[in-house]
């Protein structure tokens, strides 16, 4: 749900303006993407479907999906109703002209809708690998001594202190250099006091790779203090 009220957040950014191209734009609810089913304008200014507030309104702080501010039950969108009741747009599979009210019940039913929507995907997953071979592997790793592959973090903290717990080579830390701040070409002159120190926790499970680097590492090192 989080990721669609995602995709919604422009949709609704200044929303009941000028009236855009496609009216679409204007009455789709920013968490099913679809047009509005009775609307509902909450406190911000944001309209959803009725339903779809519902879902937002259970977390025990729920926040709006547009604007991430407080979220409370909305009150009845009438103006939005009617203007859904007397707007037509064109649909995108058969090109014919529908009323936004009759939208949901023409697309479910419209076969070139379905295919239109189809391509829509297989278009955007079309060659994953071509967007992702370049994200750094930071789940498994090689050990910096022996290149034994496929440890996860735990596992390659465990190998090497049984096998390597003597070793003095200066070698770099698999672990710090596949994740954003870690640079590649560092030696690490003490590597088993390192991960001992550096490696008690998973990074995954304190880290969201998609924000701020900063934010990452201070939220990373903070939740690593209170462990202890």
């Amino acid at each position: 749900m989080m990721m669609a009220m995602e995709l919604g957040r422009q949709q609704q950014e200044g929303a009941f303006g000028s009236l855009p191209v496609d009216p679409l734009s204007r009455f789709t609810c920013p968490v099913c993407l679809e047009v509005f089913e009775n609307p509902v304008r909450v406190k911000c200014g944001h309209v959803f479907c009725t339903s779809c507030l519902q879902e937002c309104l259970k977390p025990r702080k729920p926040v709006c999906g547009v604007c991430r501010s407080g979220l409370t039950p909305g009150t009845r969108a009438l103006e939005v109703e009617k203007l859904i009741e007397s707007t037509e747009t064109t649909c995108r599979g058969c090109d014919k002209k529908v009323y936004l009210s009759k939208m949901r019940a023409h697309v479910a039913s419209c076969s070139k809708y379905q295919n239109y929507m189809m391509e829509g995907i297989k278009a955007a997953t079309k060659d994953p690998l071509h967007e992702t071979r370049d994200v750094p592997n930071r789940f498994t790793f090689p050990c910096p001594y022996c290149l034994e592959k496929n440890f996860d973090q735990d596992g390659l903290v465990e190998h090497c202190k049984k096998y390597h717990s003597l070793d003095s080579r200066h070698v770099v830390c698999p672990i710090c250099a596949s994740m954003p701040w870690g640079d590649p070409n560092y030696r690490s002159g003490n590597f088993m006091e390192h991960i001992r120190r550096r490696h008690k926790f998973s990074y995954d499970t304190f880290v969201d790779y998609s924000v701020d680097e900063d934010a990452m590492m201070n939220d990373a090192l903070m939740r690593s203090l209170m462990d202890k």
